[in-house]
């Protein structure tokens, strides 16, 4: 079975100054998240012109009727 001596990892507290600031930026860099990309909206006027688009006149009506306008 393996242990801590068997890997041929440098203590920290043998490497210089340079190497141990070195090491702690890779190991900050790999611990980061990759970022979210944005995701782009479409405009509330193209929405409802996309979300109106399929009505027709008689099928308006009824739904006017129906809400009591």
């Amino acid at each position: 079975m393996s242990n801590l001596d068997d890997l041929s990892n440098k203590s920290i507290t043998e490497m210089s100054t340079d190497e141990a600031l070195e090491l702690l930026r890779q190991i900050r860099l790999n611990r980061r998240l990759p970022t979210k990309t944005k995701s782009t909206k479409k405009s509330t006027k193209t929405q409802r012109k996309e979300a109106t688009s399929g009505i027709d006149p008689e099928l308006a009506a009824e739904l006017l009727k129906m809400l009591g306008g």
